[in-house]
């Protein structure tokens, strides 16, 4: 039988199932595309290009992408169907060849404060099954060191039907866990600090308290207190009985009643607890986030020293390493301890283990620790995490799909990452990667560029072919593929300094470095190498300094760049002047609303444990608004057709004619000038990439009376044609009298620099000292850090 199949092998013909090496699309129409039609090699690392908006996005995973989910979905029985989300097929015509898609995206991980790196990527639970079994002294299963398990005991009596008797039995439970009972896992506590809360001098009816909205004749909150009969109104807080301070600040519930009203009457500290702690922070307004920042601090938990685990967790341990101080390692140290660990019994955990962490190393990661919150890691990282996941798979003839991975790399990390593409290439995959590096697009076997412009103006493909065929092309892409920015001739003196002294934070070891003013001034190193430590740690966030990070922008999917900007206001007042209606009607957050989706536009179904979906609204087509708001015309455009504009299109239309509204194009401005002219004024901020929200808050923060800009990455996701935009605006920026200063990767903002702060010289606690300050020119003179080094090679030194 060998033999046969040996010989059969051997034959010219080629096997019919070899004949399927290409992904074909046809007709694609998702989002701005127009009849897309491409083949896409198998087993082969393709890179799409193309200007920001181009339409990447919609063909690699609003097209390819999602219908082999959709297909793959249908595989399974109608009743487990039930469960899952009914994705639309994507507008497309033909879609052949798909295999099995696994996306890797820019999303932010969970901001849970209960997630940490450790626990999104299953170390933490390898870790806690090797500490209950080798650990010394043995305290339980591995339950006993999660600090997401609370220690429960309980006993009582219990019915049970025996030979048709009923018999009853006492029995007793305990279920060991490794939370610290005082913060319950979340390694701080939040002390409140009272002096913000009242005036203890003045009594409550002088108007003791300095809470923002509690006014003395409020109500809910004063009169509660004033007229409880619990305390006396008149008396000085500070001169309360012990009784009277226990009933004012700590008392249970209780019902009251108060000019005849039945109402609640709790002690202030829980009541502010409640009232103002367990909101998001971000989504506060200003003036209340503030009081809660002056009243609120947070601080370790004394108990286990922010560890999050119990007494007991922390006293196993294994060659005199707790579980807790295995978590705090370094991951590569962590790594080497584990190689140390030499027992048969659990040989397949250890190695299991093994190659999670050492996959760590190998993506650049090893500087992180297990025990850092997973919502503090930035967009790169986080993606880099989830693609530990992929690296060991032994599954093969996959299609991966990459959004940007290089966000977030210094030039010396991109290699590594190259390396990893090609790495799941080789494996028999088909990688798909959004790009705008030119490292990344030069190791490309097949390239699809998309544009020529963004939003309406792009969506067709440019160029298919190789690295050499796009350089010769005429596309944008291809014209400024070869970019290299030069050093500036002269650069611009300091008016200032900012100091800094003795920067600890996370792995800054004693930094002291003065940022001079006036001037754009970038700060680089490699990943972990503690830019953002630097800048966004130690910068006092006074006065006059405006901080822009990559941050998720806070904002439902009702939220939009109209919206979030207060573009929205001038516009609806313009339009009820023109009809006059009243501003409201043209919220679709308010009377407006279509009353079948609320104003959302679409129609959500939460799956709980999967991914939720959205389906269009039929009743208003998506347009979000009711029927007859959609009658009212402003320079003959309704509503959601200046909602559905892009910034480009609204800055013409809002600046002049019948719909002449200078507020309006001030801020539409603006958002031209960061490079977001593509921008479709609803488009829901769920949607926009880190770059572009990066951008839209660096445009709402343009009008601030600021006097320092401190911008961490914000070429992210920009194509090499927009970087010089952004030069401009930079340069704009300091020419304005601002200072502009920016932690960077993109050898083209280095170079345009007028002074560098080169961190380093390698990650974790292998950087954290500042190995270069001084002007671009010098940097690459000395070529004496690897950031000199990639910069010298990049304006061709």
């Amino acid at each position: 039988m060998s033999m046969a199949t040996r010989t059969d092998t051997q034959s010219p013909a080629l096997h019919a199932a070899d004949s399927h090496d290409l992904i074909r699309v046809h007709g694609a129409r998702v989002n701005n595309l127009k009849d897309v039609s491409i083949e896409i090699p198998k087993r082969r690392l393709t890179v799409f290009t193309g200007v920001s908006g181009s339409g990447k996005s919609s063909l690699v995973f609003g097209t390819i992408a999602a219908e082999s989910q959709r297909l793959i979905n249908e595989t399974y029985s109608a009743f487990v169907q039930g469960f899952m989300p009914t994705l639309a097929r994507p507008e497309v015509d033909v879609l052949d060849g798909l295999t099995t898609a696994i996306i890797v995206d820019q999303q932010r991980m969970g901001a849970d404060p209960r997630s940490t790196v450790g626990t999104a990527t299953d170390a933490n639970a390898m870790l806690r099954i090797l500490f209950s079994r080798l650990g010394q002294p043995h305290i339980g299963s591995p339950q006993a060191f999660s600090f997401n398990v609370a220690s429960i005991s309980g006993a009582g009596a219990v019915t049970l039907e025996r030979a048709g008797r009923t018999v009853k039995e006492r029995r007793d439970f305990s279920i060991t866990g490794g939370m610290c009972p005082r913060c319950e896992g979340r390694g701080t506590v939040s002390d409140i600090d009272l002096t913000q809360l009242f005036d203890d001098s003045k009594s409550i009816a002088e108007g003791a308290f300095t809470i923002p909205g509690w006014k003395s004749d409020s109500f809910w909150t004063v009169r509660t207190y004033a007229e409880s009969g619990f305390l006396d109104p008149d008396k000085p807080i500070r001169k309360f009985t012990k009784k009277e301070m226990q009933d004012f600040l700590y008392r249970e519930p209780t019902k009251v009643k108060v000019e005849g009203v039945n109402l609640t009457y709790e002690g202030l500290i829980p009541k502010i607890q409640k009232s103002f702690l367990s909101k998001d922070r971000e989504a506060m307004q200003p003036h209340i986030r503030a009081f809660v920042d002056r009243a609120v601090t947070f601080t370790a938990c004394p108990e286990c020293g922010g560890t999050r685990l119990s007494e007991a967790a922390r006293s196993s341990k294994i060659k005199k390493i707790s579980i807790a101080d295995a978590c705090a390692m370094q991951i590569s140290d962590l790594a080497e301890w584990v190689r140390g660990l030499d027992e048969p019994s659990v040989a397949p955990l250890l190695t299991a283990l093994q190659q999670t962490l050492d996959s760590f190393v190998e993506i650049g990661l090893g500087y992180l620790s297990l025990d850092r919150p997973s919502g503090t890691l930035s967009g790169g990282e986080a993606q880099r995490v989830k693609m530990i996941r992929h690296l060991g798979s032994s599954l093969t003839d996959v299609t991966y799909v990459f959004d940007e991975p290089t966000i977030g790399l210094h030039p010396h990390d991109i290699q590594r990452m190259n390396d990893l593409l090609l790495r799941l290439r080789d494996k028999g995959n088909t990688v798909l990667v959004v790009e705008h590096k030119p490292e990344t697009i030069a190791i490309a076997d097949h390239i699809v560029d998309l544009g020529p412009g963004a939003g309406s103006a792009g969506g067709t493909v440019c160029f298919e072919g190789t690295v050499e065929g796009l350089r010769a092309g005429g596309t944008i892409t291809g014209r400024h593929f070869d970019d290299r920015a030069t050093l500036k001739e002269t650069v611009r003196k300091p008016t200032g300094a900012l100091e800094i002294r003795g920067a600890s934070a996370h792995n800054l070891r004693d930094v002291d470095v003065d940022i001079p003013l006036g001037v754009l001034a970038v700060v680089t190193g490699v990943a972990g190498s503690g830019k953002s430590s630097l800048v966004h740690g130690s910068i006092p966030a006074g006065e006059g300094v405006v901080s822009i990070d990559q941050g998720a922008i806070r904002g439902s999917r009702r939220s939009n760049p109209a919206t979030y900007t207060g573009l929205l206001d001038p516009i609806r007042k313009a339009f009820a002047k023109a009809n006059g209606v009243k501003p409201a009607l043209f919220s679709a957050n308010s009377e407006g609303a279509c009353p079948s989706c609320n104003g959302a536009g679409v129609i959500y179904t939460d799956l709980a444990m999967m991914a939720g979906v959205a389906t269009i609204c039929e009743e208003c087509e998506g347009k979000r608004f009711q029927a007859s708001v959609l009658d009212h015309h402003l320079g003959g455009r309704d509503i959601s057709e200046v909602l559905a504009m892009s910034v480009t299109e609204a800055e013409e239309f809002f600046g002049a004619g019948e719909a002449h509204t200078p507020a309006a194009h001030k801020i539409l401005d603006r958002l031209a000038d960061v490079g977001l002219g593509y921008l479709s004024l609803g488009q829901p901020l769920t949607t926009l990439s880190g770059g572009e929200r990066q951008r839209l808050k660096l445009a709402t923060h343009m009008s601030e009376k600021g006097g320092v800009y401190v911008l961490d990455e914000p070429t992210a996701g920009l194509h090499l044609a927009d970087v010089e935009q952004l030069l401009g605006l930079l340069d704009r920026l300091v020419d304005s009298g601002k200072s502009v200063i920016v932690v960077e990767h993109h050898q083209a903002v280095m170079a345009h620099a007028d002074w560098i702060i080169d961190l380093g010289p390698g990650a974790g606690h292998d950087g954290g000292r500042i190995v270069f300050e001084g002007t671009p020119a010098d940097l690459v003179a000395a070529r004496s850090t690897l950031t000199g080094e990639h910069l010298a090679a990049y304006v061709g030194n």
